[in-house]
This record gives structure tokens, C-alpha cells and sequence, in this order.
């Protein structure tokens, strides 16, 4: 209860919560929400402006812009959630591993993730895509393959400094099991502060994946995807601004949205603030 006070306390958080599931609301009511179909390719009305028959223009298809910008919401939204779940729980698995057990298995994961995160982020994400093939799921996993060393290594840090604490001596002693002390007194007390790093991360990841549709690794057409809008719409962009301009409107929106959101959760939940 007194979480939810904070929360609705917290006027930015209100504010963009009501924004994010407008966002949401827009996913899944798309299919009301769109005048067209955004699959309906009607190649007489190619490169229309936008005007009273199509309210943001036409692609080289005659396809109404609109209507894919309403759908376009729906894989962006599913694969960045997608993506920073898996993320979260394998980067949090590893870590609480890691931090937990030590020894071998320590070494093990944070040699592998220093690996990884040697490696430019979204170059080595790109090679991934490229190995995997095209597609909105190979983009996910290279993506998440080169993300998750950073959630690793907060949950093992995480660990490290709680499980120093006399109450987990005290259950050792008492003969409480690992699960137990896992599940009991090390995810309860650092989940806060893993929460708040995931949910500012949503727009980063959503960038990511609308940056890899652009350069032809993630969503293909005639999938109706923001970042693909935008690879599909460069080269017309003197004569027909509107096929970027829209998408490139939608991510800004979208991404500034979910980063507010994680910031005011982030000044919600840290206990310097509270």
C-alpha cells in the first residue's frame, strides 16, 4: 500500500503510465483503431500526401500510412517487451548464480560476459542478426545476446552486497536451504532495483530493434514495422517526406514515453529518495 501511494504520489509516473497504456490500448485495438488494411497495397493511389483520403499519405504501394503506423505499434511493442523479459530473467539468472554460488561458476559467466561486452553493442548484435538470418525473433535473440552482461553483472553485484548481511548468516545457520534463501531473502530485496533497469530499458531496446528493421536484420515486409517504415520510405524521402516522417514521429514518441516511465519508477523505488 504504501508503494501505490509513492506511485500515485508521483504526478510524471501518473502521467506517462495513463501515455503507455494509451500506447498499449492503440496495439490492441488496432484493427478498430486503423481506417485501412495496412496489407491493402492499391497501386493508383502511390505516393498520395497526406490529405482528406489518407489522413498521413500513401507508401509506393498505396498503402495508407495511418493504418501501418497503428499496426506498426503492435510488433514493436510485443518484441521489446519480448526482449527485455528475456533479458531480465537470463541476465538475473547468471548473476544470481554468479554472485551467489562463486567459485568456477563466477568465473565462468562474468569471463563470458566481460566477453561480450568487449564488443560494441549493436555491431556485434548486427553480426548476430546477420548469422541468424532476417527476422523479427533472430533480432530478439541478437539483441538479447549481447544485453544481458549488464544485467548479469547488477544482479551478481546485488548479491554480493546482500548476501553479506547477518540475516542471511543467521538462515545459513538455521539450516535454510539455497532455493529458500534465494527465493526468500536475496530476490525480494534486489528485484526493486532490477525492475527499474529493465523499464528504463525499454526504449533503448526498442531503438535497438527499430535500428537493426532499418538496416534489413529485423522485421521484413510487408510487415508493418516502424523501423522498416523508415528503411522503406529513404529513398523517397525529397518527394515523399511523409513515408519517414510518421514512423520516425511514432518511435520518438513511443521511446520518450517508456524512458520517462522507467525514470520516475527509478526515482519512485531508490532508497536514496525514500
Amino acid at each position: 500500500m504504501d508503494l501505490l501511494k509513492r506511485l500515485m504520489k508521483n504526478k510524471q509516473f501518473v502521467f506517462f503510465s495513463i501515455l503507455a497504456l494509451m500506447v498499449i490500448f492503440i496495439a490492441v485495438f488496432a484493427p478498430w483503431i486503423a481506417v485501412k488494411n495496412p496489407y491493402d497495397a492499391v497501386m493508383t493511389d502511390s505516393l498520395i500526401p497526406p490529405g482528406e483520403k489518407y489522413m498521413w499519405g500513401t507508401d509506393r504501394l498505396g498503402r495508407d500510412i495511418f493504418s501501418r503506423i497503428i499496426y506498426g505499434t503492435r510488433p514493436s511493442l510485443i518484441m521489446t517487451f519480448t526482449l527485455v523479459s528475456v533479458v531480465f530473467l537470463v541476465g538475473t539468472g547468471l548473476g544470481i548464480l554468479a554472485g551467489y554460488f562463486g567459485g568456477i561458476i563466477d568465473t565462468i559467466i562474468m569471463r563470458f560476459a566481460d566477453m561480450m561486452i568487449s564488443f560494441p553493442g549493436l555491431v556485434l548484435a548486427i553480426a548476430v542478426a546477420g548469422l541468424l538470418g532476417p527476422s523479427m525473433t533472430n533480432a530478439v535473440l541478437a539483441i538479447a545476446l549481447v544485453s544481458w552482461p549488464k544485467y548479469a553483472r547488477l544482479a551478481r553485484s546485488l548479491v554480493l552486497k546482500i548476501k553479506n548481511n547477518m540475516y542471511i548468516e543467521a538462515a545459513i545457520v538455521g539450516g535454510a536451504r539455497t532455493g529458500k534463501i534465494i527465493k526468500k531473502y536475496l530476490i525480494p530485496n534486489m528485484i526493486p532495483t532490477m525492475i527499474v533497469t529493465a523499464t528504463t530499458d525499454i526504449g533503448t531496446m526498442m531503438l535497438e530493434l527499430a535500428s537493426l528493421s532499418f538496416l534489413g536484420f529485423g522485421a521484413q515486409a510487408p510487415t508493418p514495422e516502424w523501423g522498416l517504415m523508415l528503411n522503406e520510405g529513404r529513398t523517397y524521402i525529397t518527394k515523399a517526406s511523409w513515408l519517414i516522417m510518421y514512423p520516425g514521429i511514432a518511435i520518438i514518441v513511443v521511446v520518450i514515453i517508456f524512458n520517462m516511465l522507467g525514470d520516475s519508477i527509478r526515482d519512485i523505488l531508490d532508497p536514496k529518495d525514500n
